[in-house]
């Protein structure tokens, strides 16, 4: 999955490095706002990229006694920064200027064509680091045997714990709208002579910049502050468990991911009577199998089970908080 990951990011890296220099050197040629403002952009998201790959190689580094449970986190971490980072600096400065040329900054625009030159390069590169980034989502849903569609692809985007690829994506389609915002201000100012149009085109790619920024964050913050697998995933595990015979219900089921294919799995669950302890820990064994049959990645000493019968409890593993999810009739609440 990493590997998948960096060649998206690579890909977005060296697109945005060309794009960056071809908007600089259009905005010095033409004065436009809207231009300086893709040009502000650019230049973020080429540094982006470069801090989720200090993401991506931070995260992998070895658990340690006082990091336990590995440093996976740190991807999401520098995610957030990226997306605050695509807020207070793109975002913030292109509204800056936009709202700075309407009331009052004077400027002007010339040699228009090369502008429309760059604009056009830019969403070809910019388009195919989207593409990149997409067909790795496709290739995880057929992956799962399913078959890709807009429907299945939004569904991925949105349960996606990997923030490489989000941000990726995020920023690949801000840029293509911010291109077709700035091209649309810099050809009704040249249409109507009217200069506002190029401003109004910079508030706009700074709006627009921001609404993803906020989105970016907030899926970050998420992953940060502990999400769990998606529901898809914990459904399937409750209901592969619960074929068990000896498995009467399942106390509670808590899962966190600590990166994009690290993730903890913590299971109480109630047993049958009778059970000795050769069969409560083949019982064990089974719920084991097939928590990694659902999460093949998952790292097995990630995996805590505790099991109890009517009579009494036995500790087999650490024991973690209850919380109710399922009936004693096996039935999903």
């Amino acid at each position: 999955m990493k590997d998948r990951s960096k060649k998206a990011v690579y890909a977005a890296l060296f697109g945005n490095l060309g794009i960056a220099l071809s908007k600089l050197i259009a905005a010095l040629f033409t004065g436009s706002i809207a231009m300086w403002a893709e040009t502000l952009h650019s230049f973020s998201d080429t540094f982006n990229q470069i801090l989720i790959l200090i993401g991506i190689k931070t995260s992998s580094r070895a658990a340690s006694e006082r990091h336990p449970f590995g440093h996976g986190k740190e991807q999401f971490f520098w995610s957030f920064i990226v997306a605050t980072m695509i807020f207070g600096i793109s975002g913030i400065l292109s509204v800056q200027q936009g709202i700075g040329t309407i009331f009052g900054k004077v400027h002007h625009i010339e040699n228009i064509n090369i502008s429309y030159i760059i604009l056009a390069i830019s969403a070809i590169f910019e388009g195919n680091a989207l593409r990149v980034a997409l067909n790795l989502f496709k290739q995880t849903i057929e992956s799962r045997g399913e078959k890709v569609s807009l429907s299945t692809l939004a569904k991925e985007f949105q349960e996606s714990k990997d923030p490489s690829i989000l941000t990726v994506i995020v920023e690949d389609s801000a840029a293509l709208f911010g291109i077709a915002i700035a091209a649309t201000g810099i050809l009704l100012s040249e249409t109507t002579g009217n200069i506002i149009y190029d401003a109004i085109g910079s508030l706009g790619i700074g709006v627009i910049l921001m609404v993803f920024a906020f989105f970016l964050a907030r899926e970050n913050k998420a992953l940060l502050i502990g999400e769990a697998i998606s529901r898809k995933e914990y459904k399937i595990i409750v209901e592969q468990v619960l074929q068990i015979p000896e498995v009467n219900r399942i106390i509670s089921l808590r899962t966190m991911h600590f990166a994009a294919e690290d993730v903890l799995v913590a299971m109480d669950v109630s047993l049958i009577d009778g059970l000795n302890t050769d069969q409560i820990e083949s019982v064990i064994d089974n719920i084991e199998q097939k928590v990694k049959q659902v999460i093949p990645y998952i790292n097995p000493t990630k995996i805590y089970v505790e099991v109890e019968q009517d009579s009494c409890r036995i500790n087999f593993r650490k024991k973690w908080g209850k919380y109710p999810y399922h009936d004693k009739d096996k039935k999903i609440l």
